[in-house]
C-alpha cells in the first residue's frame, strides 16, 4: 500500500503557533504531526510515502534528513500551488495503482486495513471515510444510498433550509490511479472534495462512503489543535479505535428523541423533544457511541418509502448537529407483521429478526463496533424498547414521553425512569462516571 501526504499547506490559521514552519511540522505534544501521520501509517504496514511538499519544503527536507529514513519515502515538490486534488494529479505517474491520500493537517488512527478491505470488496473507484462531526454546518457533507454509495456532494456554506445526514468528508481517501487518469489535464487549483469528485461522480465514477467513529480531525486552527492535544493526553484517540470495546447508548427515535405523532411520515412530522439536544450532545462528550434503532413501519405500509425516511433523518441529523449533536449509526426495521393496509408492501410484510423487541438492530450495531454490553444502555418509550434491552442484557432506561411505557405489550420492568431524554442522559452519565471512579480506585 502507498500513501500520499499532502504536506503543502502554509496554515495561515495557525501561525501564531508555527513561528515560520510549515503546517505538517506543527508541534502535537511534542511530536511534529508529519512525524505522528509517519508513524501511524508504519504501525500498519505502509512505509511507502510520497510527500508532496511546497511552502517552505526546505523545512520538511531537513525534517526527513534528521529523523530515521522511511523505507519508500520521496518527497515531490509541485511547484506552485494545485489544491488538493491538482497536486495528486501532477504526479500521478509516481504514484501506484492503488494508493491512500492523506492531508498533512489531520491526526488520525485509522483501522486502514478494514477500509481497504472494504473498498476492495465494492470494487469502488474512490473510498472516502466519512464519520459525523459536532459542526457540520462548516463541513463538507456527504449523501449516500442505502448501499453506502455516494449519491451526492455538499460543500459548505450549506442553504439554511437545507436538511443534510451529518456524514462528513474526513479528507482521507482510497483512490484508484485508473480512475483519475481522465482528469490529469483538469485546470487548477483543484480540490478532492468541492471540485474532482463531485465531477467524477456526474461522470458515472463508482465513489463509495466508508463509514466509522474512528479518530481523525483536522487540526487546522488553533482551538482544534488544543482540542486534538487534549484528546491525545486524555485516551479519546486510543478508545477510538476498533479494537476497543465501545460503550453505547441505544436510543429509540420516536417518542424518544422526537415528539410521537401517530407516525412521521414526512420531515415536516418530525419535532425534535425539548432537551434531545442537550442530552444527545452530553452523550458525546461521555464518549457513548450514540445508536439510533428504531422500528419504522411505515415503510412496509407503503406510507413512506425509504427515501422518504433518508429525509425525515436528514432534518433529525439536521437538528442536532445545528446545537452540536450528533448519532454514530442509525438501524431501522422496515418491516410490519399485519397485512390489510392500502399501499402496503408485500415484501415486508410478516415476521422479522429486526423489529424490536427482535435484537436483529442489536446485532447489525455488533457486527460494525465491538461492544461492551454490560456497560451499555437502551432508553426507549415502550416496553418493546426495554425488552429488547432485557434480551441484550443492557441497563434500560424507560421515558415518560412518547408512549411512557403504556403500551403494555411486555411484561417487564426497566433497570430505571426518566422524565425524558435529558434526564435518561444525567443517569446515564453519572452512572458512568460512578463507575469509572470504582474501577480506577480499583486499579
Amino acid at each position: 500500500m502507498q500513501a500520499i501526504i499532502l504536506a503543502g499547506g502554509k496554515g495561515t490559521r495557525l501561525a501564531e503557533r508555527l513561528h515560520g514552519r510549515p503546517k505538517p511540522l506543527i508541534d502535537v505534544l511534542g511530536v511534529p504531526l508529519l512525524e505522528r501521520q509517519l508513524d501511524a501509517l508504519a504501525g500498519q504496514g505502509i512505509d511507502n510515502v510520497v510527500v508532496l511538499v511546497n511552502h517552505a519544503a526546505d523545512q520538511i527536507e531537513v525534517f526527513f534528513a534528521a529523523r530515521p529514513p522511511v523505507p519508500r519515502a520521496k518527497l515531490i515538490d509541485d511547484g506552485a500551488p494545485r489544491g488538493t486534488a491538482g497536486a495528486a494529479l501532477a504526479c500521478l505517474e509516481a504514484l501506484e495503482d492503488r494508493f491512500l491520500v492523506v492531508y498533512g493537517d489531520t491526526l488520525f488512527d485509522i483501522d486502514i486495513a478494514a477500509m481497504m478491505a472494504e473498498h476492495e470488496a465494492s470494487n469502488a473507484d474512490i473510498s472516502l471515510l466519512l464519520h459525523p462531526n459536532d459542526h457540520p454546518a462548516d463541513s463538507d457533507l456527504v449523501e449516500i444510498d442505502g448501499d453506502g454509495w455516494v449519491t451526492a456532494f455538499h460543500s459548505y456554506p450549506h442553504p439554511p433550509e437545507a436538511d443534510l445526514r451529518n456524514l462528513v468528508n474526513a479528507a482521507f481517501y482510497i483512490c484508484e490511479r485508473s480512475a483519475l487518469q481522465p482528469w490529469r489535464e483538469s485546470p487548477t487549483p483543484l480540490d478532492f472534495a468541492k471540485d474532482l469528485f463531485p465531477r467524477m461522480l456526474a461522470q458515472g465514477a463508482r465513489i463509495r462512503g466508508y463509514s466509522s467513529f474512528e479518530y481523525i480531525k483536522d487540526l487546522g486552527t488553533p482551538k482544534r489543535l488544543d482540542k486534538v492535544e487534549r484528546h491525545l493526553a486524555s485516551g479519546v484517540v486510543e478508545r477510538a479505535r476498533l479494537t476497543a470495546m465501545q460503550r453505547v447508548v441505544f436510543l429509540d427515535r420516536d417518542g424518544v428523541i422526537n415528539v410521537q405523532r401517530d407516525y412521521v411520515r414526512t420531515p415536516d412530522d418530525f419535532e425534535l423533544i425539548p432537551g434531545a439536544v442537550e442530552a444527545i450532545r452530553m452523550l458525546n462528550d461521555a464518549e457513548f457511541r450514540v445508536v439510533v434503532v428504531t422500528n419504522q413501519p411505515v415503510i412496509a405500509r407503503g406510507e413512506a418509502d425509504f427515501d422518504a425516511v433518508q429525509r425525515i433523518h436528514a432534518r433529525m441529523e439536521s437538528l442536532l448537529g445545528a446545537g452540536g449533536a450528533y448519532i454514530d449509526a442509525l438501524y431501522l426495521c422496515p418491516h410490519h407483521p399485519d397485512a390489510g393496509f392500502s399501499g402496503e408492501v408485500a415484501a415486508l410484510k410478516g415476521p422479522c429478526e429486526c423489529r424490536k423487541p427482535a435484537t436483529g438492530l442489536f446485532e447489525q450495531a455488533a457486527t460494525a463496533m465491538k461492544i461492551d454490553f454490560a456497560a451499555s444502555w437502551m432508553v426507549g418509550d415502550s416496553t418493546s424498547d426495554i425488552e429488547a434491552g432485557r434480551r441484550m442484557n443492557l441497563q434500560t432506561v424507560l421515558v415518560e414521553t412518547g408512549t411512557g411505557g403504556l403500551d403494555n405489550k411486555w411484561a417487564v420492568q426497566p433497570s430505571h425512569r426518566a422524565a425524558n431524554l435529558l434526564a435518561a442522559a444525567r443517569l446515564i452519565c453519572a452512572s458512568a462516571m460512578k463507575l469509572d471512579i470504582t474501577q480506577g480506585s480499583s486499579t
